[in-house]
């Protein structure tokens, strides 16, 4: 079970940072564009994250 902590708490914070853009910044809902505002914000976090594993 240890070996999976690290990748079942990544699943949390994933889970964690996708609530706080559904539900509490309104502003990104605006319009009807909630799916892609979720989906933007999701890749961007995704991406900064790879990139500061990549370059350390």
């Amino acid at each position: 079970m240890l070996a999976l902590l690290p990748y079942l708490m990544a699943l949390a914070a994933g889970a964690m940072v996708f609530v706080i853009v559904e539900e509490v910044i309104p502003e990104s809902q605006a319009e009807g564009n909630g799916d892609l505002a979720t989906f933007g914000v999701m890749t961007g976090f995704a991406l900064m994250m790879a990139l500061d594993v990549a370059l350390g």
